[in-house]
């Protein structure tokens, strides 16, 4: 590459989750976060596709013939899930470490996803198009974030829809994603998100809406230390998700 070029790619992140990668299955380990997170991430993911292209949410594969992008896959622990849902899934991860433990899980799993260690602008630049896009805990890590969600934009097919999950730059995000989550529960190494790289809804629209897309939802989503899950929520001011789609 050369040395101008620009990229979403940024070092001290990518080497971050590499060391971590052999911890990405291990539903006990520094990513029980993302275990716990999955199912409410599914089942948001699942309703809205199912609506959007008129497939049956409980049927045994809803998203049949789809060709779906996740764009910071890390381990595979949400791109397995959506080539079991039937999708033809592409798993893209700036990691090589990350992908390489991603396609040894999905061999020892039996399915069949199309792994590349890879960033957004080679794919969008390498003219690859999706009906699905999931851009999911990805947008805080990156270099530039307008940059990197407007070669998200590029590769969306018209009709298709793109969802986006981060955490809000909020005082209250700072107390509980960070200094609760990171400091005093210990739910995630020290270091794994910083204030500044934190993105605000409006931030993630901006780009979005000058790459084509429309906003169809915005969603929070809050952890109940009681029932020890995750679920929906009206509160947007720490993890939140939005839905975006590209006219036909």
């Amino acid at each position: 590459m050369p040395a101008d070029a620009k990229t979403t790619i940024d070092q001290s992140e990518i080497d971050r989750f590499s060391r971590l990668a052999e911890e990405w299955w291990n539903p006990k380990g520094k990513f029980k976060p993302l275990h716990k997170f999955n199912p409410v991430r599914l089942h948001y993911i699942r309703e809205k596709v199912a609506g959007h292209f008129g497939r049956d949410p409980q049927g045994e594969k809803p998203l049949r013939n789809l060709r779906l992008l996740d764009i910071g896959c890390g381990g595979g622990l949400l791109t397995e899930s959506m080539a079991r849902m039937g999708a033809e899934v592409v798993g893209a991860d700036a990691s090589e470490t990350n992908i390489k433990v991603a396609r040894l899980h999905a061999e020892q799993s039996d399915l069949t996803i199309d792994y590349r260690a890879e960033t957004a602008e080679a794919l969008a630049d390498a003219g690859e198009t999706f009906d699905v896009i999931l851009n999911m805990e990805v947008v805080e890590h990156v270099s530039d974030p307008d940059f990197f969600l407007g070669k998200c934009a590029e590769m969306m097919r018209p009709g298709g829809l793109m969802f986006v999950a981060t955490i809000n730059r909020t005082a209250k995000a700072a107390a509980l994603a960070i200094f609760g989550a990171e400091y005093v529960l210990r739910w995630l190494p020290r270091g794994t998100h910083r204030y500044e790289k934190l993105v605000r809804p409006e931030e993630i629209e901006r780009p979005l809406s000058l790459g084509g897309l429309e906003r169809l939802d915005h969603v929070g989503v809050f952890y109940s230390p009681i029932r020890d899950e995750w679920h929906r929520s009206s509160d947007t001011d720490v993890n939140y998700m939005m839905l975006f789609a590209k006219p036909k």
